[in-house]
């Protein structure tokens, strides 16, 4: 059994699809209350790393870790909603309103108070529940539906948190705005937070630690601060060259 230490823990994980290799023999630990930022080109392997977590991925060979339980061993519907997620397009359901989108997880859960949590969870991310709750999907901005996604990963009070690129497809000021709104939220609640992402700025905004993800395998796991001075590999050394981080 992994230590409690750890929130999240992969070992050895391997993963193809086809002749792709996407996980390679990767190992990552992220600790409890930390927040760990996935970078890496496309087709690195991130996202396959981050869904292995909640079972939307199940691994060749290894195994993956949710404090200290084995995701192999657990139920998948069970395990989904005791995570939040959050992915690139929000994945509101269009014809829910707002409330009752944020609501979802507790009211799975059988929560009675799942649309007290899911107003609480909207306030929380800046958004009034008596202007929003009866909006539509449709009548909300960009920024708005990651706002409202990122209500429902946490109205249910989850102590993980997993962020698949969750402003990948926001303008450059909103995208800013959210980050920092984001990052707020975060460390308000403590969450254990693992962030999927292509941008290395955004990466340093959010994560305690980075790991930089290449051909699916890890390259280096760091701070920021200890990545900007000592990268690993030349691999490293070009990414932080090309995002202007250096």
């Amino acid at each position: 059994m992994s230590s409690p230490t750890w929130a999240l823990e992969a070992r050895g994980a391997l993963k193809s699809f086809g002749p792709v290799r996407a996980l390679d023999d990767v190992t990552l630990r992220v600790a409890v209350g930390e927040a760990l930022a996935l970078v890496g080109e496309s087709g690195s392997g991130k996202t396959t790393l981050l869904r292995t977590f909640n079972r939307m991925v199940d691994l060749d060979a290894g195994e993956v870790c949710v404090q200290g339980v084995p995701v192999a061993e657990a139920d998948p519907v069970a395990l989904r909603r005791s995570l939040g997620y959050v992915q690139q397009e929000g994945g509101l359901l269009p014809h829910w309103s707002v409330l009752r989108n944020v609501a979802l997880v507790p009211w799975l859960q059988g929560r009675a108070d799942a649309d007290s949590r899911a107003r609480d969870a909207l306030r929380l991310v800046g958004l009034d529940p008596d202007t929003f709750d009866s909006r539509w999907p449709r009548q909300l901005s960009g920024g708005q539906r990651q706002r409202v996604a990122l209500a429902r990963a946490l109205a249910d009070g989850p102590q993980v948190v997993l962020l698949d690129e969750p402003f990948g497809a926001l303008d450059a000021i909103t995208r800013g705005e959210l980050q920092m709104a984001f990052a707020r939220v975060v460390a308000s609640l403590g969450v254990t937070l693992l962030l999927v992402t292509h941008d290395l700025r955004e990466a340093f905004l959010l994560g305690r630690r980075i790991a930089v993800m290449r051909a699916g395998r890890i390259d280096q796991v760091a701070s920021p601060e200890e990545l900007l001075a000592k990268p690993a590999t030349p691999y490293v050394a070009e990414l932080l060259e090309k995002a202007g981080v250096t």
